[in-house]
């Protein structure tokens, strides 16, 4: 695999099975190790005791690792704040970094079919269901890079989704998407004969659906997309490891249900990234003023589109939820802005908007992409480190705070290369 000795460490729990998996370079190849078990309600006691177990099958100490890897979601809650503890725990005591990886991309490598497109969904009870998209690219090291990333789903409208977003996906007139993951077997009406019913009387678009296995993540693919990640740089520090939660709250009363709250899909529905334009303006401005003590105004944001950079505005039920822009230089990427509108913060909306300047990056072929955020924003920067940017240097007095005071500005910084293929 290219790095000559070292060892990676994977944990992956967000299921009810307890999976650790050791993969060591070995020349230019490498060799994977695994031990697995259906621990439901034993993550925590079972995790530790199998890490040990593996690394003395291996002839291995704690010490000789180089980087420890979990999944981190979206799953079970316990299981994933086990994994990440557990993570978190070993690279701060060894000194290493830590590689999050999302479960749903995990378990999209473990299906073996030809199909372009594939798209997981894993049991999220409730009637509800975690779902993201893959797509096969043939310049991403593990082959899969993400088309859409994980949402919260009601069941009903798992078909509806994947036919709205399809031609997206797949660019081409007759888009083939492989269903995949253990929602299958636990919602059968998934790809019952009434959904499937369904898709055809609503849509005139021709996709091929198709059926996959009721696949979960394991940790040999965690550890597969970790080592990819490890190569290219794309690691955290311990403290900035956090699971991935879809779902923000767990108990919900009926009438939070019936205002959209929770995994009601009213409340997080299909996003369609494009382009922003003049008629965009105004809306991006007030979800800009919304969110900024010092914010853009209408006339910045038009400026910013005359003088040709990238800007999109992402859009859920034909209402704006929130927008980017990215100045494109020669030699790098510069991302200014990106909001999302109150009301739908922690939904994916940020995180689409960031992959998709990434994408937008790499079509032009720069390495990398920087921008600023106030030291003060704590929430900004765990975004920020928990996507792979890392700090880089730092703006005196570079922001605006009231009382003719100025605030300093990080410069933080991601390495692009390729798509990254971890969460």
């Amino acid at each position: 695999m290219g790095i000559t000795g070292h060892h990676l460490l994977a944990l992956e729990t967000s299921s009810s099975v307890c999976g650790v998996a050791l993969l060591s370079s070995e020349g230019q190849a490498y060799r994977l190790r695994s031990l697995s078990h259906d621990a439901t309600g034993e993550h925590a006691e079972r995790l530790l005791p199998m890490v040990d177990e593996l690394l003395e099958q291996a002839g291995l100490g704690r010490g000789d690792l180089d980087a420890i890897a979990f999944g981190q979601g979206p799953g079970g809650f316990t299981g994933l704040r086990v994994a990440c503890g557990v993570a978190q725990g070993m690279a701060f005591a060894l000194g290493v970094p830590v590689i999050p990886v999302v479960s749903l991309h995990a378990a999209a490598l473990r299906d073996t079919g030809d199909e372009p497109i594939r798209a997981v969904v894993q049991d999220a009870r409730m009637s509800e269901v975690y779902a993201a998209v893959y797509g096969k690219a043939a310049d991403h090291p593990s082959g899969w890079h993400t088309l859409h990333e994980p949402v919260l789903l009601d069941v009903s409208d798992v078909l509806p989704w994947v036919r709205r977003q399809a031609r997206q996906w797949a660019r081409q007139s007759t888009p083939a998407v492989k269903l995949l993951g253990d929602a299958l077997d636990a919602y059968p009406q998934i790809l019952g004969e009434e959904a499937l019913a369904a898709v055809a009387r609503d849509s005139a678009d021709d996709v091929v659906l198709r059926r996959g296995a009721p696949l979960r993540a394991s940790a040999e693919t965690v550890a597969q997309l970790a080592w990819h990640a490890f190569q290219r740089g794309c690691v955290v520090q311990p403290h900035q490891a956090a699971p991935l939660y879809v779902r923000d709250k767990v108990a919900y009363t009926t009438a939070e249900r019936e205002q959209g709250r929770g995994g009601n899909p009213k409340a997080r529905p299909a996003l369609l990234i494009r382009g922003m334009t003049d008629a965009d303006v105004d809306e991006a401005a007030s979800i800009e003023g919304a969110v900024q003590a010092f914010p853009w105004t209408s006339g910045n944001f038009r400026d910013a589109l005359q003088a040709g950079y990238g800007a999109w505005v992402a859009c859920a039920e034909g209402r704006i939820q929130g927008f980017a822009l990215t100045m494109f230089a020669p030699d790098v990427a510069h991302l200014l802005l990106i909001a999302v509108r109150p009301d739908a913060q922690r939904g994916g909306v940020g995180h689409g908007l960031l992959r998709h300047c990434e994408g937008q990056a790499l079509a032009r072929g720069l390495p990398a992409i920087i921008l600023e955020v106030r030291p003060s924003n704590a929430q900004a920067l765990a975004f920020y480190r928990n996507r792979g940017f890392t700090q880089v240097g730092m703006r005196k007095d570079y922001y605006p705070k009231g009382r003719n005071e100025r605030e300093d500005a990080l410069v933080m910084e991601k390495k692009l290369g390729t798509q990254d293929g971890h969460g």
